[in-house]
């Protein structure tokens, strides 16, 4: 007969000498009249087991072995069928046939493709275009598995605790070894294997990956019982991830001294079958943002470099389930289904659309794959991406990281998702260490950076310090690095707190002027604008160095003025009035603000005839403008100098 469930039993359960079970009648008929003697002889009793202990007890009674064997024999062949287990299958409504998208194929992904990712299917599998194979991983729950199973048989266990947890990776061991030679497996294998695991995840975890690091059937099977259980999940990810974490090995020890390095791909692989279990959603939850950066490390360093062991071990990893050629594609392919499980299959589509994932696959454009692929999960997840933000903002912190600029880039992308309050001050420096990188590429994404940054009043008055690395950059040849450094400038003045120290606002002022005449409006427009913050802000000691650049600007401006931009033609006539002001020319100012244009030209020549020279030698670029109101504007300040010396005569 087939043993009762235990919820179904009347009474308290003992187990005697020889493994059999006695019933102990309840006072009362109820369990809450039990004497409190024996409810404190029962706490003191698991106290002193602990819950490991419990666990050895019930792999006994389901091994069937007494505490006097020292090994047992595996029991050969199939047990008759028994009404108190049932079959490990498929969850209900769940296809086990659907192909995912191939990660050698340059075929559009559609919305049946993101749906068939979405479905959570139970046997993924890849489609290589090299060879016309179906590649991935088996699916051990479409192979057949009838009841009354066998299980493996254990061997035995001293009664001491230490000694129990050292016989952990023993017992993983063992389970796998017989897991291989058997096709069947007993539901209460599984419940006790992710009781194990529960107790002690990094001895299961570690030696299941070096048992069996290329993900056998076995390891498969195991894999897959262990992630049926969510709170099971929770214990065992966060060392599967410190695996994938650390590349290309990671070595740590467990309860029995084995420390043989294991692949971080093995741990990809080992993650690959747990994402697809249908009930790992809310743990996987939990840890996205570290397995999505886990993730996205192993598609960034291995396109960007491939140590030869790590291509020896995914060598064979392809030739046991027809993988992709590359490690970099499988993956992709397992960063594709955690998003479709996270619910961003929307955003998979889309990257596949734009062609984004065949971009992550290249060196040369990786950066730009990964920030495209963050605007698109900012849209839909930005609890996500805060976290996905502070695992990277880690990332990047070290001294010196390498493959960081996909990194930097997605980083970039979600600042503005982060907490400022409680990371400000990692933020800032990781961005200003950056922005002195020799590197193009890296410089441009710290700008972005500051520029978002700069927008928080709080952080932008901590910028002072970058001010002479942004002034540099204004003569940079790059337009949209220009653009950038004065945005931050702009943003960091709109502070009336901040001053300008004189130095630094002599220096700005000097690298202002020549972007008056930029072909970009915007940086223009900046320039003109923050060139009279800089007068409105520059220290009292520091004005009567700047007057000169003043003076010189005034031409500038009054040209600008006529400019057929409104907005650059505003901004002109506003700062001009500032440096009249500035330099105390009170007519200049007079006729400034009744836009008597005409009449400035003159009064600027004839109060400092000393300049007439420069200043024409200055207006002739004008002439050749392609704006009819600047050659126009240009030409009468040219013939104002004759007028000016029939006045007053020549000298």
């Amino acid at each position: 007969m087939p043993p009762q469930p235990r919820a179904a039993m009347p009474a308290r359960q003992r187990h005697s000498q020889d493994g059999e079970s006695r019933a102990e009648p309840l006072s009362s008929g109820c369990a809450h009249s039990l004497p409190d003697a024996a409810l404190d002889r029962t706490q003191e009793k698991d106290r002193a087991h602990g819950r490991f202990r419990r666990t050895v007890q019930m792999f006994r009674k389901f091994m069937h072995i007494r505490r006097g064997k020292t090994s047992t024999t595996a029991t050969e062949g199939t047990a008759e069928p028994d009404s108190g287990l049932t079959e490990l299958q498929a969850e209900p409504g769940v296809s086990t046939d659907i192909t995912a998208p191939s990660g050698d194929s340059d075929s559009p992904m559609n919305d049946h493709t993101a749906k068939t990712l979405m479905a959570g299917t139970e046997d993924m599998a890849i489609t290589n275009t090299d060879t016309g194979e179906t590649q991935g991983i088996p699916n051990t729950d479409t192979m057949p598995i009838p009841t009354g199973i066998h299980a493996p048989k254990l061997g035995y266990f001293k009664e001491s605790a230490d000694s129990s947890q050292q016989q952990v990776p023993a017992m993983v061991r063992r389970i796998h070894q017989r897991l291989g030679s058997h096709v069947t497996v007993d539901p209460r294998l599984g419940f006790n294997l992710r009781r194990l695991t529960e107790e002690h995840p990094a001895d299961v975890v570690l030696t299941l990956l070096r048992c069996a690091p290329s993900c056998d059937r076995a390891a498969t099977m195991m894999w897959r019982l262990i992630g049926l259980s969510g709170s099971t999940l929770e214990k065992m990810l966060p060392t599967l991830l410190c695996v994938m974490e650390d590349w290309p090995l990671h070595s740590m020890s467990t309860s029995d001294g084995d420390n043989k390095d294991i692949f971080a791909l093995a741990a990809t692989l080992a993650l690959w079958v747990i994402v697809q279990v249908p009930r790992c959603h809310e743990a996987m939850n939990l840890y996205s943002s570290r397995i999505f950066v886990a993730l996205l490390s192993h598609v960034v360093i291995t396109t960007q470099q491939m140590p030869e062991e790590v291509d020896h071990f995914w060598r064979a990893c392809r030739e046991e389930h027809r993988l992709p050629t590359n490690p970099n594609r499988f993956a992709v392919q397992a960063m594709k289904v955690l998003l479709c499980r996270l619910r961003c299959a929307n955003e998979v589509v889309a990257m596949e659309r734009k062609r984004g994932w065949d971009t992550l696959l290249c060196a040369d454009t990786q950066h730009y794959a990964v920030g495209l692929l963050a605007r698109e999960m900012r849209r839909v997840s930005l609890p996500m991406c805060s976290g996905i933000a502070l695992c990277l903002l880690g990332l990047l912190s070290r001294e010196e990281p390498r493959w960081d600029l996909p990194f930097l880039a997605f980083l970039v992308e979600v600042l503005n998702c982060l907490d400022l309050r409680e990371c400000s001050d990692s933020v800032l420096e990781m961005m200003s260490r950056y922005l002195l990188s020799e590197c193009r590429q890296r410089c441009r994404l710290a700008l972005r950076g500051l520029v978002v940054l700069s927008e928080d009043p709080a952080m932008a008055r901590r910028m002072g310090s970058l001010s002479q690395r942004l002034v540099e950059l204004l003569g940079d040849e790059d337009g949209e690095v220009v653009r950038m450094s004065l945005s931050v400038f702009m943003n960091v003045l709109e502070n009336k707190d901040i001053l300008v120290s004189s130095t630094t606002a002599r220096k700005l002022a000097e690298a202002l002027l020549p972007l008056f005449e930029n072909d970009n409006s915007h940086v223009q427009l900046f320039s003109i604008h923050l060139f009279c913050k800089v007068m409105d802000l520059v220290v009292e000691k520091g004005k009567k160095p700047l007057e000169k650049i003043v003076s010189q600007s005034m031409l500038l401006l009054f040209l600008h003025c006529h400019e057929e931009n409104r907005h650059v033609a505003e901004a002109s006539m506003e700062t001009l009035l500032c440096a009249a002001g500035f330099l105390k020319r009170r007519n200049l100012m007079q006729l400034v603000k009744k836009e008597q244009l005409s009449m400035f030209a003159k009064c600027l020549l004839a109060d400092d005839r000393s300049r007439v020279a420069e200043c024409v030698r200055r207006a002739l670029p004008f002439v050749d403008s392609p704006q009819q109101s600047l050659r126009e504007a240009a030409a009468r300040f040219i013939a104002v100098p004759s007028g000016v010396r029939m006045r007053h005569g020549p000298g």
